[in-house]
């Protein structure tokens, strides 16, 4: 099993996460909410890799 660890990489070079784990995990689980057309496109194999909200 592989883990980073946030407080070596803050103190060597000043980074800090913006998101706890928690709040990241939030966060992405509803973007797939807010997203489940792509997701389903993606699952179907319908889906030709193009961008979500490209315009094009």
């Amino acid at each position: 099993r592989y883990a980073s660890d946030a407080g070596k990489m803050q103190r060597e070079l000043g980074w800090a996460p913006q998101e706890t784990f928690e709040s990241g995990l939030r966060k992405t689980v509803q973007w797939y909410l807010d997203n489940q057309p792509w997701c389903r496109h993606v699952q179907d194999g319908s889906y030709q890799r193009e961008r979500l909200g490209s315009g094009r």
